[in-house]
């Protein structure tokens, strides 16, 4: 019984200089420093694409923020800002895809396009003008309208991991 207490006490001993080097990773959430940080405007994300969903522009915004209040302490502030993202929806397309024996697509690809200006009043090196993109492909013999719902939900899902890691996550 002593034999297999010191042994255990031993194991233990020899693995406590290693529990100060176990990296640590903080996957959801942001990196942001709010000592510096408080604040953040994030603007009407308005449809610019030839093809309008009138629905998506209030899914995607609502999404945006949410992700930003659930994953960040910033405010959420009209005007003067730490933080401001601003942009449009440019893209919502359509594409066949996969091509059957009678030369019919057998699935179509939605895309979704937004635009993102990002600006940090702090430290203008990290502003971002960018696009993002995200698709899903639904199978041709569906009517849009009957998928267009979920996969507007899949694709902003997406697109907002894509803009808050490339803004506020600072992957």
């Amino acid at each position: 019984m002593l034999h297999g207490l010191i042994a255990n006490v031993c194991i233990i001993m020899a693995c406590l200089p290693l529990a100060g080097c176990v990296p640590s990773y903080k996957f959801n959430g942001s990196a942001i420093n709010y000592d510096v940080y408080k604040t953040i405007d994030i603007s009407e994300f308005p449809i610019r694409a030839a093809l309008v969903y009138p629905p998506l522009q209030q899914v995607f915004e609502n999404k945006l923020l949410d992700t930003v209040t659930r994953q960040t302490r910033l405010q959420e502030v009209d005007g003067n800002s730490d933080l401001e993202m601003t942009g449009e929806i440019t893209g919502y397309s359509l594409s066949p895809q996969s091509v059957g024996t009678d030369a019919y697509a057998t699935e179509t690809r939605l895309t979704i396009t937004v635009r993102v200006k990002y600006t940090d009043t702090k430290n203008p090196a990290n502003d971002i003008d960018q696009s993002f993109s995200a698709y899903r492909q639904f199978s041709s013999s569906l009517m849009l309208t009957d998928v267009q719902d979920d996969l507007c939900n899949e694709i902003c899902d997406e697109l907002v991991d894509l803009i808050f890691n490339a803004t506020l996550g600072n992957w």
